[in-house]
């Protein structure tokens, strides 16, 4: 077959849209340039050696003797791939592959994009400790967005509250005043609220240098942009790059906007967190077992344990009311309202301020039980009664204690006498806030000096554990455990029952548990001007007297 005329090789190599360069193998002279290659790369012609061509690229894997180039050509991206052709011939296939190029750097873009967002959604996420969030935002922005990131909070008490980190460098952080905030571009703009300003229309020239780490140097682009928070601003995202080249094209600017409503959503997540553990540690503080008084005479030990500890106050509670000006009788009070955690809380809290006006005008504790009654069923929420002791401390001869006890549908207190027995105080009555008539049933009991009477909760006795798990502690198993706790001090024995109830239940789910022991102390110490006010036994007393009568007759 006749080889095809070099008019009609030259017309089929026009026609591709493909750019070739046809050379010699043997000096690398170019030989023929189809139309497509000549649009490509104006001035590559035939007859010029392929090593001195227009496209450097070109040139440069010519002289090399490389197989291929990918390389930007007067603003076009070209891509060129070396083929033999026979032991004389070669070809060069050129591509312009701006577009492409152009797509996949969007495309990684977009990829990085979408990566630093879920990684900055993932961070902000992972805590709600408002400083740990701030600073993971500006360590986000400094990273992916900037070169300086400051966080700038709204305005409290005429104080503003920043953080600051530029790339490579230390956080800063500290308060400003509302005044200085005029001073930066867009600041109190976006503090308020309102959409962000374009970087283009902010002179990066006006920002203060308070707002910059010394070495910083000039500020090339500056950028502001609100943190969106839940139901008000939760501060502002101020960015800025160095240099004076810098700018933030519309795509870093939409990209700073998206990141800023994620970050000013954890921020005020933050700030709400914080609001509510400040607002329940202030309730909490009221509702916490009170420290309590040590009445002359007499010793008093208290235990609380709630169910659940993160929440750290429940149901069960105990209380003390000194003497007043009419009374010198100290009342002491341990109930259980009904339900648990925060809604039992509530109502314990509302039943000891009640009982603390109460004991301003009474101190009998029957007369207590019935008067309270009467003003939980005129509460208006029904479904919320409680069990009650109330006891009045008094003193008695000899150094005895004197306790009035009313009880209201609550676990009877016990006693340790000295000589080990445990014994229930004889005490009955109704539950509080049931029925409009209640029955109490009162009782007087005395404790001789080392006896201790036991106020606890039914979360003590029917606390679960044991072999297995599911069996009742028991008011046995407390009188033997009390019964133990012979000539023990008071918290001694107070701990003792609540390490034996812990290590039944050994870790298992508990209700609240609350203790109050009432303790007549061993020994009486008196004072005696003979003795110079040292203490001395009731014993050494009578026998100093004994010896003066008989020095008087």
């Amino acid at each position: 077959m006749p080889a095809p005329a070099p008019a009609l090789l030259r017309a089929a190599l026009d026609a591709s849209s493909e750019a070739i360069v046809l050379c010699s193998a043997a000096d690398h002279t170019v030989l023929l340039v189809n139309g497509a290659a000549m649009l490509l790369v104006p001035g590559l012609e035939p007859g010029v050696p392929a090593a001195g061509a227009p496209l450097a690229a070109l040139a440069r894997a010519t002289a090399e003797g490389s197989l291929g180039f990918e390389e930007e050509h007067e603003g076009r991206h070209l891509r060129g791939e070396r083929r033999p052709l026979d032991a004389g011939h070669y070809a060069w296939y050129l591509r312009d592959v701006t577009e492409e190029v152009r797509r996949t750097a969007q495309f990684d873009s977009e990829r990085a994009r979408t990566a630093f967002l879920a990684e900055a959604g993932r961070r902000l996420s992972a805590s709600l400790h408002t400083r740990r969030v701030l600073r993971t935002t500006v360590e986000l922005a400094a990273s992916h967005l900037a070169d300086l990131a400051v966080v700038v909070l709204p305005p409290r008490r005429r104080q503003s509250e920043w953080m600051r980190l530029a790339t490579g460098g230390d956080l800063d952080e500290g308060t400003l005043r509302d005044r200085l905030l005029s001073e930066v571009p867009g600041l109190e703009e976006a503090l308020a609220g309102f959409p962000p300003i374009p970087s283009r229309w902010l002179d990066a020239s006006q920002v203060p240098a308070w707002l910059l780490p010394g070495d910083f140097g000039p500020v090339g682009a500056l950028l502001v942009t609100p943190l969106p928070g839940a139901a008000e601003p939760a501060g502002a995202l101020i960015l800025a790059r160095r240099g004076p080249d810098a700018v933030f094209t519309p795509e870093d600017e939409m990209l700073a906007r998206i990141f800023a409503a994620r970050a000013g959503s954890a921020i005020s997540a933050a700030a709400l967190y914080r609001e509510q553990v400040e607002t329940t540690a202030i309730l909490q503080a009221d509702l916490l077992p009170p420290e309590l008084p040590q009445p002359d005479g007499v010793e008093l030990v208290g235990s609380y344990q709630a169910a659940r500890d993160e929440l750290r106050v429940g149901g069960d509670f105990y209380d003390v009311f000194g003497p007043t000006a009419t009374s010198a009788e100290t009342i002491v009070v341990l109930g259980d309202v009904c339900g648990k955690g925060a809604e039992a809380a509530v109502l314990t809290g509302k039943i000891r301020q009640t009982l603390r006006a109460l004991r301003l005008v009474e101190d009998d504790p029957a007369t207590m039980l019935k008067v309270l009654n009467t003003a939980l069923l005129g509460g208006g929420r029904q479904h919320r009664f409680v069990t009650l002791v109330v006891g009045s401390i008094g003193r008695a001869e000899h150094g005895r204690v004197r306790l009035q006890l009313a009880t209201g549908g609550h676990p009877v207190p016990l006693i340790l006498r000295t000589d080990g027995t445990v014994e229930a105080v004889p005490v009955k009555g109704t539950l509080v806030g049931v029925v409009p008539d209640i029955s109490v049933h009162p009782a007087t009991v005395e404790l001789a000096p080392g006896e201790t009477c036991l106020f606890y909760s039914d979360g003590l006795i029917e606390a679960r554990g044991g072999a297995t798990g599911q069996e009742q502690w028991g008011e046995q198993r407390l009188r033997d455990a009390l019964a133990s706790c012979r000539d023990m001090p008071g918290d001694a024995a107070v701990e003792r029952v609540r390490q034996l109830v812990s290590d039944w239940v050994h870790g298992g789910v508990r209700d609240d548990i609350a203790m109050l022991a009432v303790r007549a102390p061993a020994r009486t110490r008196l004072r005696s001007m003979e003795t110079g006010g040292l203490p001395v036994s009731p014993f050494a007393i009578d026998a100093r007297r004994g010896e003066r009568r008989n020095r008087t007759r």
